[in-house]
């Protein structure tokens, strides 16, 4: 097969979260397990950060890969989801695995995987820690798809945890209240691993120190720490959060002997986007009229976001925006800001919301806009009608995010 066969083969054959929804959620780690000893084991080959959460964690991961580079360390970098192509999930150094391991690796595999009805999410994660067994990584960061707990990454017993926050979201299948998500989420504390919680929120702290003494794990909330001010080039306001949660998993791994200097961690985070090659974090893709894309899409992120968006200054806003079929709109129309032009618009997934129907339930509580066929539509649509002194806003899905980059 070529690697676009495969890529046909692993998407179409096999059910993925991010496409699918609920029908691909695994309810235990058994067939990640099987598909580990077959593969003989590859996590024990190198070190390891987990890092779980729901908002901030893919910027956290890139934050600690950048370092470690700067440090002079081989990285692996294990992320979800992609945006343009599937090997952004699986880097090192900032550079993504090639097309020949990928297709590699799935035809070696193809009968078990369809033997044992692997998810794509289980595979891929198969796929990761086999590439960096066999580059011999120095370390990897490895991002939880989702929750923790069951999450086909928590087989890894990582040198530290991190958690950046805990919000309302994916509560069709981590709970509905904050205690039951931190539950899943703090999953991934292991025995004697330190772990650094990036938020500290009263009905979640208790969980995660819970878990923590039950494990005999030292437990850090980076909020209640003094850390100096560092600077990222990610520039979203919701980045000072992830920077602290950044920089005492640092420390932690200083304290285990790793030679990660004041510089490297200066350094590090300056050049998140050149090391790693990280997109749609508040990026901005145009001036006059500026453009900014941005993947934050449960309400805790958009209320970030959106809290940036009021710093701007403009004539007109313009929002390009869509969302998949089970965003509970509900918990985010009081974030949308109705001083705005929309362009609603369908994400190209089967997951994706019809524009009609988001136009529909947005305009029903006074947002104002039109739906299009496409998201590139909607997007060149704005762009036509914004003058230079406009601000446009893309997001709501980072599947909107990624038919844009």
């Amino acid at each position: 097969m070529t690697y676009q066969d495969t890529l046909n083969w692993m998407f179409s054959q096999l059910p993925m979260y991010q496409r699918q929804g609920q029908s691909a959620f695994r309810k235990d780690l058994s067939n990640t397990m099987k598909l580990i000893e077959r593969l003989n084991h590859p996590e024990n080959n190198f070190k390891s950060i987990h890092v779980a959460g729901t908002n901030g964690k893919g910027s956290t991961s890139h934050m600690l890969a950048s370092i470690l580079q700067e440090a002079g360390y081989k990285v692996g970098l294990y992320t979800s989801p992609h945006l343009k192509d599937f090997r952004e999930r699986i880097k090192i150094n900032g550079k993504v695995v090639s097309k020949q391991f990928v297709t590699g690796f799935i035809k070696q595999h193809r009968a078990f995987f369809e033997e044992n009805s692997l998810s794509f999410f289980e595979m891929t994660v198969g796929m990761a820690f086999e590439y960096f067994s066999k580059q011999q990584v120095d370390i990897a960061v490895v991002e939880v798809g989702m929750g923790g707990r069951l999450d086909s990454t928590n087989i890894i017993t990582p040198e530290v945890s991190v958690i950046t926050n805990i919000g309302l979201d994916h509560t069709q299948f981590l709970g509905t209240t904050l205690e039951a998500i931190a539950f899943e989420k703090g999953g991934i504390i292991k025995p004697n691993v330190p772990i650094v919680v990036g938020e500290t929120q009263k009905e979640t702290a208790p969980v995660f120190m819970e878990l923590a003494e039950k494990n005999n794990s030292k437990i850090v909330f980076a909020d209640n720490e003094v850390t100096e001010a560092f600077v990222s080039d990610l520039t979203g306001i919701y980045q000072s959060k992830n920077i602290v949660t950044v920089v005492n998993a640092i420390n932690e791994l200083q304290q285990k002997g790793f030679n990660i200097t004041h510089q490297n961690i200066k350094k590090g985070l300056l050049r998140v986007v050149k090391n790693t090659g990280l997109m749609g974090r508040w990026q901005t893709l145009q001036l006059n009229p500026k453009v900014v894309c941005d993947t934050g899409h449960n309400r805790d992120g958009l209320n970030y976001v959106m809290k940036q968006l009021s710093n701007e200054v403009f004539d007109t806003l313009h929002i390009v925006f869509g969302v998949v079929n089970d965003k509970d709109l509900s918990s985010i129309i009081d974030l949308l800001p109705k001083n705005a032009i929309y362009y609603f618009c369908k994400p190209d997934i089967p997951r994706g919301l019809d524009a009609k129907d988001l136009k529909k339930s947005l305009g029903a509580h006074g947002l104002k806009g039109e739906a299009y066929n496409s998201v590139n539509e909607a997007y060149k649509i704005a762009l036509d009608s914004a003058s230079t002194t406009d601000f446009i806003f893309i997001g709501g899905s980072t599947f909107v995010v990624a038919e844009i980059i």
